[in-house]
């Protein structure tokens, strides 16, 4: 799809993060919201606020005059596939909130599906479009080789979180390995490359749910890179992405580090970006070593700029920054750290899907 005429875009759900999405469509001069689509009866309030025709299902929005050009599924991780296959089929470039799936094959089969269309298939992992990560990712050749790395996701959700019409967030398909450390996974390989191995401790458990609470993880890159990372969405802290960065309205900015990364030439912490190295050029623990604040640009919201992103794919300007096959990627990571938590030790994951 070439042109300058506006693309237009369907928000399929409007949960938590549906509305988010469709008012990034809303701010993006060369997008136009076309609609929503959600059986529930609250989400008439959420189209009434957006000003935007709403229907029930996808067929009927597709048999509408609303029809768009392409859509964005934001509903429960386990309807993920389903979801966006049919879109596929209404002839729709999809953008599927991540996780692409709750398990590898479904996954595979999404991301041939769309391929067999000849239809673009982008996964929701906008924070790669995050302005601590854009510039992580630009200092990451300054650090030299990198050696180690270490990462926190932590945090209370408390108890309604879990109440209906949510209680599909008390599933396996739904813990904080596939809602928030897959972000995570999403990130470390945008950032360092293939995790090749894992291995996994759960944390003691405090619900009666049936999904996993938490884990400390070690991660092996296919660079060599070594990692750990803790998780868990049972206790208070202020380490987690969305409070160190102040990402999500929802969520009271803290500012605090959740990544620390080590190489060769100097060390960062994330998001207050610290750069840590020795001015002197002597590397030794005896010298005095220095850290430098990094300035950070301001720059658009990450759905906003995802949503911009998303456009100009579809108009063939811009490659998918986050491919359905990166996404399968954080899936088969996290689908070997939920092995490892079941049966112990270690489980390698191919470099190459």
């Amino acid at each position: 799809m070439a042109g300058t005429s506006k693309v237009k875009l369907a928000v399929i759900g409007t949960g938590l993060i549906g509305p988010r999405h469709a008012e990034a469509v809303l701010t993006d001069p060369d997008a136009e919201l076309s609609c929503i689509v959600d059986p529930s009866p609250a989400a008439g309030a959420v189209a009434e606020r957006l000003k935007c025709p709403i229907y029930s299902s996808i067929q009927a929005m597709l048999a509408s005059s609303s029809k768009p050009d392409a859509a964005l599924v934001c509903t429960p991780n386990h309807t993920h596939v389903a979801v966006s296959k049919e879109l596929l089929d209404g002839g729709l470039h999809v953008l599927c909130e991540k996780p692409i799936s709750v398990d590898l094959q479904s996954g595979k089969e999404l991301v041939d599906y769309a391929a067999s269309r000849n239809l673009h298939l982008l996964i929701g992992h906008h924070r790669r479009f995050n302005r601590y990560v854009i510039t992580t990712k630009q200092l990451v050749p300054s650090l030299g080789r990198i050696i180690a790395l270490n990462g926190l996701w932590t945090s209370y959700k408390p108890p309604e979180y879990f109440d209906p019409p949510t209680e599909w967030r008390r599933l396996e398909s739904a813990g904080p390995i596939l809602i928030n450390l897959i972000h995570e996974i999403d990130i470390l390989n945008h950032l360092f490359g293939p995790i090749t191995r894992v291995h996994a401790e759960a944390t003691p458990k405090q619900r009666e749910h049936a999904v996993e609470e938490g884990a400390a993880i070690i991660l092996k890159f296919a660079s060599g890179a070594v990692g750990t990372f803790v998780l868990s969405d049972a206790i208070p802290s202020p380490y987690s992405f969305e409070a160190g960065t102040g990402e999500n309205p929802t969520i009271p900015y803290t500012g605090q580090d959740f990544y620390r990364i080590f190489g060769t030439n100097a060390s960062l912490s994330v998001p207050d970006m610290h750069l840590w190295s020795y001015p002197s050029g002597q590397k030794s623990w005896t010298e005095t070593i220095d850290s430098k604040k990094v300035e950070v640009e301001e720059m658009k919201a990450p759905f906003e700029l995802q949503v911009a992103h998303f456009v100009k794919v579809i108009r063939g300007q811009e490659e998918p920054s986050c491919s359905g096959k990166d996404g399968l990627r954080a899936v088969v990571v996290c689908e070997a750290i939920k092995k490892a938590l079941k049966q112990g030790g270690s489980v390698d994951i191919a470099e190459d899907l």
